[in-house]
C-alpha cells in the first residue's frame, strides 16, 4: 500500500493510494520545530493511521523543513518505527507543490500558505534560486506575513474599524495576548496566521483588497520574477491563502505578465495521483 504526506508549518495531510480511505490529518511536523518524539507521538496517536500502518510499503512524506539530508534522515527515523514494512522517503514541500502542480512539465511552483516559497521545475529538477527565509526574515504573501500586518495595525491604531472591532469582539485580541502569541511561542508564524482568516471575511473590503494585492506583488516580484523563465512557463501555487484569494492573486500576476497555472488549495490529492502514474510506468 502507498502512503503520501504532505506537511506545512499548520497540519500535515495524509492520503493512502486506496482513494476509498479519506483523506487524515495529524500536525504539521518541522524537524526545525519538532523533536523525533513528537513526530513520533503525533503520527501514532492517529489511530485511523495506524490501523494500516502494517501495510505500507511505500510513504512518501513531503514537508516543511526538509531540505537537507540530515533533516531528512530525521523526520525518516522517527516514522520508521511506525511503519516498519515502508520504504520511506522524505523530501521537501517545495518538491510536493513542483510534483502536484507541474507533474512531468516544466514551471514554476509557489507555496503561499502559513508561509511561502518557490522554485522553478523541469524534467524531475528542481531549482530554487530565490531562498525562502522564514517568518522572520521573508514570507512575503503568507498567512503569518499578512497577520504580521494585521497585528501591527491592531497595535498601531491603523486598522479600519470594522476589522479592528471584530478582532477584539471575536478573538479576544488585545496587545498582551500579541504579545504573548508572538514572543512566547514557538510557533509565533502559525499564530500570526491563525489571524489570515478575518480577511476573508471581509475580503471585499478595499483595506483589505490592498493589503493582499500589495503583499502578493512582493512576494511575486522577489519569488517569481526572479527566475528568468517566469514568463516562459506557467505559474502554479498551492495552499489556502492563494486558493481564497486567487482573484487578487490573478491581478498581481497580470501586473507582472505572468501565466497564473493551477491553483490547488491542498496537494495532497494531486500527489497521491502523481504517485500512482508513475508506479503504473
Amino acid at each position: 500500500m502507498l502512503l503520501v504526506a504532505d506537511s506545512g508549518a499548520t497540519k500535515c495531510d495524509w492520503k493512502f493510494d486506496d482513494l476509498e480511505i479519506p483523506k487524515l490529518n495529524t500536525i504539521g511536523f518541522n524537524p526545525f520545530f519538532q523533536t523525533k518524539e513528537i513526530i513520533y507521538n503525533e503520527t501514532k496517536s492517529n489511530t485511523d493511521l495506524m490501523s494500516k500502518a502494517d501495510a505500507v510499503d511505500k510513504l512518501f512524506f513531503y514537508g516543511s523543513g526538509c531540505s537537507s539530508d540530515d533533516r531528512k534522515a530525521y523526520v525518516k527515523e522517527a516514522l520508521q518505527p511506525l511503519f516498519p514494512n515502508a520504504n520511506i522517503n522524505v523530501d521537501h514541500d517545495l518538491v510536493a507543490a513542483a510534483l502536484a502542480t507541474c507533474g512531468n512539465d516544466p514551471g514554476i511552483a509557489c507555496i503561499l500558505g502559513t508561509g511561502s516559497n518557490s522554485c522553478y521545475y523541469d524534467t524531475g529538477y528542481l531549482y530554487e534560486d530565490v531562498p525562502a527565509l522564514g517568518n522572520r526574515l521573508g514570507d512575503e504573501g503568507s498567512g503569518s506575513y499578512f497577520g504580521r500586518k494585521i497585528l501591527s495595525s491592531f497595535l498601531y491604531k491603523r486598522l479600519p474599524k470594522y476589522l479592528h472591532d471584530r478582532l477584539v469582539e471575536d478573538y479576544g485580541l488585545s496587545k498582551e495576548k500579541i504579545f504573548d502569541g508572538v514572543y512566547k511561542n514557538a510557533h509565533e508564524n502559525v499564530f500570526m496566521a491563525s489571524y489570515m482568516k478575518v480577511l476573508s471575511d471581509f475580503r471585499d473590503r478595499p483595506w483589505v483588497v490592498k493589503l493582499v494585492y500589495d503583499g502578493m506583488i512582493e512576494f511575486i516580484d522577489i519569488h517569481v520574477t526572479g527566475y528568468k523563465q517566469h514568463r516562459e512557463v506557467p505559474v502554479h501555487f498551492i495552499g489556502s491563502v492563494a486558493y481564497y484569494f486567487k482573484d487578487i492573486l490573478q491581478d498581481a500576476c497580470d501586473h507582472f505578465g505572468v501565466e497564473m497555472g493551477k491553483v490547488i488549495k491542498q496537494p495532497i490529492h494531486n500527489l497521491v495521483d502523481y504517485h500512482i502514474s508513475e508506479e503504473a510506468k
